[in-house]
């Protein structure tokens, strides 16, 4: 009887979740109970319900792993063997401390992950990296590696790095820095890895050191490659032949690269490469010579001067003219004034795609500005930093004449409440702003900004704000900072050297001494800390505070 009951009551519940199943398009886990059940916690296979987890095929548990952060992933394999089979067979992306002990346990690691196509090998600068050994083991256990980042590995040689490119020949995307092999290793990747795309390199120490560096490609790899990022080169230009033979490049960005780099633009301008649609300089030798070869790139869409004192109204004359895609345009002119009004009129009548502008340390005059608001209807992003030129009459034509900006960034200008004032009766497509070290422009300013304009998000630095600014603009330059950490503001104030400040700070802590000693001189640890290092930052001397503490272990000894 008993028995019988117990099966109906099991029918009824199958019934009950098999409805439920039905009713819902959502996953519902068996492992929570319903209220019906709270009377059995028994398995739900013990009650007659089927473990849809266990019913899932592999293939769609690793798609939920998929979906999963890293260190999910890392707690979901600690569920089951299942589990951590799957999750291992289903990684793709593996990051590696790259020290000198990872030998030993690389088999037995990648016998886990034997899946993976994307692998980053860091070792910080203290430790001893991995060899030439490790090196070889992984690229034999993983032969379908298409992504490779290589972080101070210090210890690996060009003869690791020829046997890993004839290992990994799918490779798409490689990316070293502070590495300590030279052109042959750089030279064995571009020979074997036919289908690389991205090359980004920096600081590469096997090449630092030898006065005439042996150049570096084109190799097979020319025919595939898009992107070239080279960074911190002392001998930078032995990729000239790579850059010179990558025929399908499309991204080119140097930064901070010695040697002269006119001579290569002018060979690179004689070749047609016609399909760089995005260049990147930042503290580069190049004149307007190099912008008027790089000008015959028609297909030029991005364009980053940063910090080339060199490049003048000239050579940006000649990339409006010739490159009239132009999207974007970012220019830090280092206090050298060589670029102004005349290159920004040219950029106004040439380009009328443009949808974003950075200019850091350039004075444009409201003609300039006018120009641009009026020919370039779908500009959407404005950055104006440390410019002694931008009042409130250029953001006041801004504001006029600017009707599709989204994005408005000013930083350093001699711009007041006034100006916010323009802006909060035009551009009507505005949705965030920033006024950044403009002495100008008062809070009550900002406020009123926000209160007139609901919907735009105005980001009004404060005093305190302003020591930890770290960037001009969104997308713009990153050396327009501060360089040093800011300083807590009870030492601001002591720095001032004001004597009745000091004295009422001492004032101050004398009353608060009855707070952290408490009743019967129990001491509040908390309140004491806190206060000891107020007075630490303010220069006074806090040894009255443990006085009382003292005292107190005087009296008890």
């Amino acid at each position: 009887m008993g028995q019988a009951a117990s099966t109906a009551a099991v029918a009824n519940r199958r019934e009950r979740t098999t409805a439920k199943t039905t009713r819902s398009t959502s996953l519902v886990s068996p492992m929570n109970a319903t209220e019906e059940d709270d009377d059995d916690i028994r398995h739900p296979v013990d009650r007659g319900i089927s473990d849809y987890i266990s019913d899932l095929p592999d293939e769609c548990l690793a798609i939920v792993f998929q979906s999963l952060s890293p260190a999910d992933r890392n707690q979901c394999s600690l569920v089951c063997r299942r589990w951590l089979i799957v999750e291992g067979q289903s990684r793709q992306r593996l990051s590696l401390n790259a020290k000198l002990d990872l030998l030993p346990v690389i088999s037995s690691l990648f016998n886990r992950f034997d899946s993976v196509t994307k692998l980053a090998l860091k070792c910080d600068r203290r430790s001893v990296s991995i060899r030439d050994e490790a090196l070889v083991i992984i690229s034999e256990r993983c032969p379908n590696l298409t992504r490779l980042k290589l972080r101070a590995c210090r210890e690996l040689t060009d003869a690791g790095m020829e046997t890993f490119a004839r290992n990994c020949k799918g490779l798409k995307k490689l990316s070293c820095g502070s590495c300590t092999f030279g052109s042959k290793g750089m030279n064995a990747v571009l020979d074997n890895c036919a289908a690389l795309e991205e090359l980004s390199v920096k600081r590469l120490r096997g090449i630092a050191e030898t006065a005439v560096a042996e150049p570096i490609g084109p190799g097979v790899a020319a025919a595939s490659l898009k992107t070239i990022c080279l960074k911190e080169l002392y001998n930078g230009q032995c990729f000239g032949s790579l850059i010179l033979g990558a025929k399908n490049l499309k991204t080119l960005k140097l930064f901070r690269c010695s040697g002269d780099w006119d001579t290569l633009f002018t060979l690179m301008a004689e070749r047609v490469t016609s399909m760089i649609a995005d260049v990147h300089f930042e503290r580069l030798q190049i004149s307007d010579i190099g912008l008027q070869a790089i000008s015959h790139c028609s297909n030029l869409e991005i364009l980053h001067l940063v910090k080339t004192p060199e490049c003048t109204d000239l050579g940006l004359v000649a990339i409006a003219e010739r490159c009239k895609l132009l999207r974007k345009l970012h220019i830090d002119g280092w206090k050298a004034n060589r670029i102004g009004d005349e290159g920004l009129i040219a950029v106004a009548k040439f380009c009328p795609n443009l949808q974003e502008l950075v200019l850091i340390g350039v004075n444009p005059t409201k003609a300039s500005l006018e120009m641009l608001a009026s020919n370039c209807p779908n500009l959407e992003r404005l950055a104006l930093c440390a410019s002694d030129t931008v009042g409130d009459p250029e953001i006041s034509c801004i504001a006029a004449k600017c009707l599709a900006l989204k994005k408005l960034c000013i930083k350093s200008c001699p711009v007041s409440d006034h100006g916010m004032e323009a802006l909060a009766n035009g551009c009507p497509n505005l949705v965030k702003v920033k006024v950044k070290k403009c002495k100008g422009v008062t809070p009550e300013g900002g406020d009123w900004l926000r209160l007139t304009r609901g919907s735009v998000a105005v980001n009004l630095d404060t005093v305190e704000a302003e020591l930890q600014d770290a960037s001009a603009s969104d997308g713009g330059a990153q050396d327009n900072a501060i360089e040093f950490p800011p300083m807590p503001v009870c030492a601001a104030a002591s720095t001032s050297g004001n004597i009745a400040s000091r004295s009422t700070v001492r004032s101050a802590s004398f009353k608060q001494r009855d707070l952290i000693w408490g009743e019967g001189g129990a001491l509040d640890t908390t309140a004491f800390k806190t206060h000891f290092i107020i007075l630490f930052y303010t220069g006074e001397d806090p040894f009255h505070l443990i006085l009382p503490f003292i005292h107190n272990r005087i009296l008890m000894a």
